[in-house]
């Protein structure tokens, strides 16, 4: 009888690794599915466009000659536009998530607050741009401006930047916030002085990630009326603008040759913005976490 049961549980035991190998197998080929058309994309981009990319090209305005075309004023209206909208999540979404986790009372309503947020996280960004139009350009009369544009983006991060500062309030020891309490300190001392800077490093690693999806972004300002052929770089926060996306979108439109070589050498420089903003987050994120266990 034991070596009948043992027999069955050895075969169940078989059973479950190869079920085991193959759900092992199948994700690695999505993976390399995913990966390979990926590299394929970013081969034929960097075939393209690379021989487009120099310092004429990202010190000329565009141009209805490709050949002349630049992406210095796309360049400069998406610092201008994601600098202030980051500024402006990163007040905003902090104060927001130190409000919910140190002072928010525990009730229904501080969790239908929670759960809104979280939706909002989820809202295709179209969504923002119509409101952004409708509040922002229209209704406070702000024009189709780099005031307007950082507002509307500023909006669309804002759920990911509360998450993030909640997260990273929310992993701080109880403890940390005990000793405080124990020496005599107030409950804004206490988060002040010892749980923002633990919570520091996760809360500038989510802005950061936060801010790069900004940079990405083109549905928003299409809808609020963000220009497609910019001569200028903005020269103050009611100036009209355009950003790296759209000026991408507007040569990809084009029918000329030379307008998707230009657009390809766009994407690049887009790519080394997004790859530099990430890596940014990573290194300040590590060097506040040595700062903090030195």
């Amino acid at each position: 009888m034991a070596e009948i049961v043992r027999g069955q549980f050895d075969r169940q035991m078989r059973r479950r690794r190869l079920h085991g190998q193959i759900f092992h197998i199948l994700c690695l080929v999505s993976i390399l599915i995913g990966l390979g058309m990926l590299a394929a994309l970013l081969i034929n981009i960097f075939i393209d466009g690379w021989q487009r990319v120099n310092w004429s090209f990202l010190t000329s305005f565009p141009s209805r000659h490709p050949e002349g075309a630049g992406i210095k004023a796309a360049l400069f209206g998406s610092i201008y536009v994601v600098a202030l909208a980051g500024a402006l999540a990163f007040s905003f979404g902090v104060a927001a998530a130190i409000y919910l986790e140190e002072y928010a009372p525990r009730n229904w309503f501080a969790r239908i607050i929670q759960i809104n947020i979280a939706n909002l996280a989820g809202v295709p960004s179209i969504v923002y741009g119509i409101l952004g139009l409708e509040i922002f350009v229209r209704f406070l009369d702000l024009g189709k401006s780099v005031l307007a544009g950082s507002f509307t983006l500023a909006l669309l991060v804002l759920p990911i930047v509360i998450i993030a500062a909640e997260e990273a309030i929310r992993a701080v020891p109880p403890s940390i916030r005990e000793g405080g309490f124990a020496l005599g300190a107030t409950r804004w001392q206490t988060i002040w002085r010892l749980v923002l800077p633990q919570a520091f490093p996760g809360i500038l690693t989510g802005v950061i990630l936060a801010v790069s999806r900004a940079v990405g972004e083109t549905a928003p300002l299409i809808v609020m009326g963000a220009l497609t052929f910019v001569p200028f770089t903005p020269d103050g926060p009611l100036s009209r603008f355009t950003v790296l996306p759209i000026q991408i979108f507007n040569w990809v439109s084009r029918p000329q040759e030379g307008f998707h070589e230009a657009a390809a050498a766009g994407i690049i420089i887009l790519l080394v913005v997004l790859l530099s903003m990430n890596a940014l987050a990573v290194l300040l994120r590590n060097r506040f976490q040595r700062r903090l266990e030195g």
